[in-house]
């Protein structure tokens, strides 16, 4: 598993759970549950970065969550 942060949320438009990685931009896929939406989007994160290391661009390293106290 990746240390990406992951954002899943429902579609109602889609009728699909939709899972993005904001760290790595145009990285999305979805699924019928939220665990294969997360499935997917580990398989997703995976062939993004091979694609990026392919063409020698720079992959960028998981920062995770932030906390943030006012």
């Amino acid at each position: 598993m990746t240390k990406y942060e992951v954002i899943i949320y429902w579609s109602d438009e889609d009728q699909v759970f939709v899972a993005e990685v904001p760290e790595l931009p145009g990285c999305c896929s979805h699924g019928a549950t939220q665990e294969g939406a997360l499935a997917s989007a580990q398989e997703a994160i995976h062939h993004w970065i091979e694609t990026a290391r392919e063409f020698g661009d720079q992959v960028p390293q998981p920062k995770g969550r932030r906390l943030i106290l006012a």
